[in-house]
């Protein structure tokens, strides 16, 4: 019923668009401009009609209305070219009739202008070339007078006709003027040059009217018959038309309007008396889940208390889960800090059984048996020549021996720090707080190799740094280095697995911006086993692991860590054989410099 009702309302929404669809403003609009359009174009015949009757001597009358009636034209195409229309093609052709009527009207004008200037130039200068020519004749001599007489009353009669041919044009009156023309032109043989040069300029004038006004004539002919007033008249009839439609159109929406009101307040009557009967099936309904709810709730306590078993059984398992992987990070962090122990360890070991310094007690044994003649026996003696310079060259490798000694003694202590440093971190999981500190990223690099430093060397790896000026950062120092160990450490393994050749480990360290703020970059590049791609997605998951004495808890272990610091770890490789890049990304603040 709803779905119903959603219908019917978008039905009377639609047709009452439908009924708002028409502007009737815009078929008035162009209804008026069709008026004044008219209006313009009888004025337009009107002034032609005075142009062929002579009463205009210019072409302004005809002119003037042009950028009046092509501006409305512009409007008029404009509002019909927006309008949605029952007969499109009528109305189309019908505007581009009336548009090419326009323009070929305006082109004729046009044409008119340019032909009409030449006539009227013509015309007005015939009486100036007619007072020419008297004036040159008063100049010639007695016995040329009755030739300047003929030829001064053939001009004025040449005058008088080429005016009244301007304004009546037929062929008599043209042949006529022909005949005067070739008159005029045998006497002007026997004129005086000045005098024969003034009906020169006379005859070409009255030429040019014979010429032009025929076609002065033919293009205000051609003007008047452009059908404008007609191809007003057909858009005007065919806007009326599709006013009609229009209106016609709408009533019938109004009356489909009606009738679908009528249906939807009949479906919203059915609703209302459905809706009241209902309401007694639901209170019927309420009454018997009461009842049921009464015992309901027994069952829901019943299951609370079930759950709140279940859930202490799971936490304590979690408990016990998470200590036991807690436990193995430990173990397996303290495994890899063990390796650095063990190497100082016997370094200090093999140091001390090649030491020198037994060669210093024979020496002060054999300075004790001279000692009565110790003087003698350093300068005389082939034994105690020798034995300043062997004393000066024990000091020294004595000396290098203690540095050896201190340096690893300092490792040593470095390393047993770490395995607390591993400890407290790991402790850090139950709740307590990391702690922040100013880092120097290549110190805590070299920290790394020097703990993976037994393997490395082992597996003939070399170790490319690319390093960026970083300046010191807030981290947490152990979790970090717990991270660069890890994935060391996992690198040397993955290059061990193909011994005998030479390996190369590429460290890279930036610093780049990104939108959230600044992060530091570290990768681990090695050439060794690669991954497979089945197992990329699984890299950091509890216990996985592809090798036969791994756990699995290295990496997950890592990831961790990179993701309690707010940071990323992600693995890439192009296959088994390719190697494989570790890319560890942490937000970061550089260290404040104290003064």
């Amino acid at each position: 019923m709803a779905g119903v009702a959603v219908v019917l309302i978008s039905i009377l929404a639609f047709l009452y668009a439908k009924t708002r669809e028409h502007d009737a403003s815009s078929y008035f609009e162009n209804v008026a401009l069709l008026r004044q359009l008219k209006q313009l174009d009888s004025r337009w015949e009107l002034d032609v009609l005075k142009s062929r009757m002579g009463l205009n001597s210019n072409y302004d009358s005809l002119v003037d209305p042009l950028s009046d009636l092509n501006q409305l034209r512009e409007e008029v195409h404009v509002v019909v070219a927006s309008q949605k229309h029952f007969a499109v093609e009528a109305l189309a052709k019908a505007n581009s009739d009336f548009h090419g009527a326009v323009l070929e009207k305006t082109r004729l004008i046009e044409h008119f202008k340019s032909q009409n200037s030449i006539l009227r130039n013509s015309l007005v200068f015939l009486p100036t070339a007619a007072d020419d020519i008297q004036e040159a004749m008063k100049s010639g001599g007695e016995g040329d007078r009755v030739v300047l007489a003929r030829a001064m009353a053939s001009a004025r009669k040449l005058l008088l006709d080429s005016m009244v041919y301007s304004q009546a044009p037929s062929d008599d009156k043209a042949a006529e003027i022909q005949m005067e023309l070739e008159a005029l032109e045998t006497t002007k043989a026997k004129l005086p040059a000045a005098a024969a040069e003034g009906v020169g300029i006379f005859s070409a004038h009255v030429r040019t009217v014979l010429r032009e006004q025929p076609v002065v004539n033919e293009l205000l002919s051609r003007i008047a018959a452009v059908p404008v007033a007609a191809r007003i008249d057909d858009l005007d009839s065919l806007l009326s038309n599709e006013q009609r439609e229009y209106g016609s159109q709408a009533e019938r929406y109004r009356w489909y309007l009606l009738a679908f009101a009528t249906a939807l307040a009949a479906l919203f009557f059915y609703a209302a008396i459905n809706l009241i009967r209902s309401h007694g099936v639901i209170n019927r309904v309420n009454q018997e889940l009461q009842r049921a709810n009464s015992t309901l709730e027994q069952r829901v306590l019943e299951r609370t208390d079930e759950l709140h078993e279940a859930q202490t059984e799971l936490v304590t398992t979690a408990r016990r889960a998470g200590m036991a992987e807690i436990a193995n990070n430990v173990l397996h962090n303290v495994g890899n800090v063990l390796n650095s122990v063990n190497i100082s360890a016997g370094l200090i070991g093999s140091t001390l059984r090649d030491s020198k310094s037994p060669g210093l007690s024979n020496a002060i044994q054999l300075m004790n048996e001279h000692s009565a003649d110790l003087g003698a026996f350093l300068t005389h003696d082939e034994k105690g020549r020798v034995l300043p310079r062997y004393l000066g060259k024990l000091v020294v490798v004595l000396a290098t021996e203690q540095e050896i000694i201190v340096r690893e003694l300092k490792s040593l202590t470095n390393s047993v720090d770490h395995i607390k440093d591993i400890v407290a971190t790991q402790q850090s999981y139950a709740g307590v707080t990391s702690v922040i500190e100013a880092v120097r990223l290549p110190e805590l690099l070299e920290d790394a190799l020097r703990i993976n430093a037994t393997g490395l060397t082992r597996h003939q790896v070399t170790t490319v740094k690319e390093y960026s000026d970083v300046p010191e950062l807030l981290l947490d120092k152990h979790l970090v280095l717990q991270i660069l160990v890890n994935l060391i450490g996992n690198a040397s393994q993955a290059m061990g697995s193909a011994s005998g050749i030479p390996h190369r480990m590429t460290l890279r360290m930036d610093i780049a911006e990104f939108v959230d703020g600044r992060r530091l970059r570290i990768v681990v590049e090695d050439d060794g086993e690669g991954i497979a791609p089945q197992n990329l997605t699984r890299l950091f998951v509890h216990g996985f692991t592809t090798r036969s004495n791994g756990h699995g808890f290295g990496l997950h272990s890592c990831a961790l860590a990179a993701r309690e610091m707010g940071g990323t770890l992600a693995a890439r490789s192009d296959g088994p054989g390719q190697g494989a890049v570790f890319t560890l990304e942490l937000p970061v603040e550089i260290a404040k410099v104290l003064q």
